[in-house]
């Protein structure tokens, strides 16, 4: 039967182009959108290897003809990204974000926009948003380094957004160096993730080795089930010295949404005011930890969490539940070891030893070492295949997280990890995948990096 699946990986079809990690997760933030923290990408910039880009998402699933309001920032959110410069798991700097809604209440009327946006201050746009950067040094307090930057409208389509990428990119702004970074960016994206989630969800289906499945179905091509659909993106380009802590050479990186623990109605219509204190309502640092490895009666305490306190949640990692799974709904592959599982402790909670290891400390977050430069071609499968300035060494836009992920928990981190790190490589668990292998929109050469967003006029879902 392993032989079989050998032969079916070899002459299988062929993985279609495609999009999702953390959306959804966990009970509690179904309900509130847009504190959703969808992914986190962190990565040495490749056109400005002195720096290094962070990338937090918001807001998934987001239908790009969801008008006449679409998708807009939460005023009332405090949306964070957090970096671990000493490896003690607890931020040293923090990047806040508040958002501020302008609606132009002279204009009697319930359209988004009344004419083509073709610029930022365009007149005929009718519900703007604008955000302040904020950044948080502990033991020395916060500063804010820029107020009233703009966040691009929606893309709409071609009567209302004929130029959507020129205005768009025109709310790239600088910050100051010395204080924060060099690059900022805050709003709709293409979701640069890319996973057949509509069959891994379905009892943890790959439609490549759907035979072989314990309740089988034919083979077929996977579906980037996110594809077509849009995020709300904060993008933050960083100088490595602002960041780096000497000696160290890695930083943890995670994002996290947090709302004020107080907050009344008002009966005449009008926005809710908030009060108290603020209470952490998401968290990710790297993909598919809470989506996979947390029980569901323990998803939302997960998210109020701090990375510094994961340990309680190590013996998830160590004894994966995906593991077990493997080895129930794929009887013909090789068994995966479903105990001691240092070698995933490894990838999620300290780092890898000679690639991007912080301490024993154990913490869910995105650890990069900051001298790998950018790979000269990268790889999706990244480390698996030798390009080791990808997952889980921070996380690129195009790493192919759950190919990846779901060998390493198959025991299958091919010849080059085998070799180099003594890794388990079982045979044909080192090919798994759910057969999505790139995103359905191309990614930009320079910052932001992210693709365009898909208008609501036209776009697609489930492409073949």
């Amino acid at each position: 039967m392993a032989a079989a699946l050998a032969a079916a990986v070899a002459r299988g079809p062929a993985p279609e182009a495609a999009t999702a990690s953390s959306h959804r997760e966990a009970p509690l933030i179904t309900q509130d959108p847009t504190a959703d923290n969808t992914d986190v990408y962190a990565f040495v910039s490749p056109d400005r290897p002195d720096s290094v880009t962070l990338i937090a998402n918001w807001l998934p699933f987001q239908e790009p003809a969801g008008g006449p309001n679409f998708y807009n920032f939460d005023d009332k959110v405090r949306y964070e990204i957090h970096v671990d410069n000493d490896g003690d798991a607890r931020w040293d700097i923090t990047y806040r974000f508040r958002f501020r809604t302008d609606i132009r209440d002279s204009r009697e009327t319930f359209l988004y926009n009344t004419g083509p946006i073709t610029s930022l201050a365009d007149e005929d746009w009718n519900l703007r948003q604008f955000y302040s950067v904020t950044k948080v040094t502990r033991g020395e307090g916060a500063e804010v380094i820029a107020e009233g930057l703009p966040v691009p409208p929606a893309n709409i389509g071609p009567r209302s957004t004929p130029d959507y990428e020129e205005v768009a990119l025109d709310a790239v702004r600088d910050l100051p160096l010395g204080v924060g970074g060099t690059a900022v960016f805050a709003g709709q994206r293409d979701d640069p993730f890319f996973v057949d989630v509509g069959s891994i969800f379905d009892l943890a289906g790959l439609r490549p080795f759907n035979p072989f499945h314990l309740i089988p179905l034919a083979d077929d091509f996977g579906v980037d089930g996110v594809g077509g659909f849009n995020v709300n993106s904060i993008a933050i380009q960083v100088p490595i010295s602002e960041l780096a802590a000497a000696p160290n050479k890695t930083i943890g990186v995670y994002a996290s949404a947090s709302r004020q623990s107080i907050r009344v109605l008002s009966s005449k219509g009008r926005a809710p005011r908030t009060a108290g204190s603020w209470v952490q309502v998401s968290r990710l640092g790297n993909p598919l930890v809470n989506e996979i490895q947390i029980p569901l009666s323990r998803k939302d305490f997960w998210n109020s969490q701090d990375p510094a306190d994961d340990a309680q949640f190590a013996g998830r990692t160590l004894a994966p539940e995906p593991a077990g799974l493997v080895n129930l709904l794929y009887p013909a592959l090789p068994d995966t070891p479903t105990s001691g599982r240092d070698d995933l402790a490894a990838v999620f909670l300290t780092g890898i030893p000679t690639l991007n290891f912080t301490g024993p400390r154990q913490a869910d977050l995105l650890r990069l070492n900051f001298t790998i430069p950018p790979a000269a071609h990268p790889s999706p499968l990244a480390v698996l295949e030798g390009d080791f300035q990808g997952w889980p060494n921070g996380r690129r836009l195009a790493d192919d997280v759950t190919d990846i992920e779901l060998r390493a928990v198959a025991c299958g981190y091919g010849p080059i990890l085998a070799k180099a790190l003594g890794l388990c490589n079982l045979s044909p668990n080192n090919t798994l995948g759910d057969g999505v292998d790139e995103n359905d929109v191309e990614f930009l050469d320079t910052f932001p990096y992210l693709g365009t967003p898909h208008q609501g006029y036209e776009h697609l879902h489930h492409a073949s």
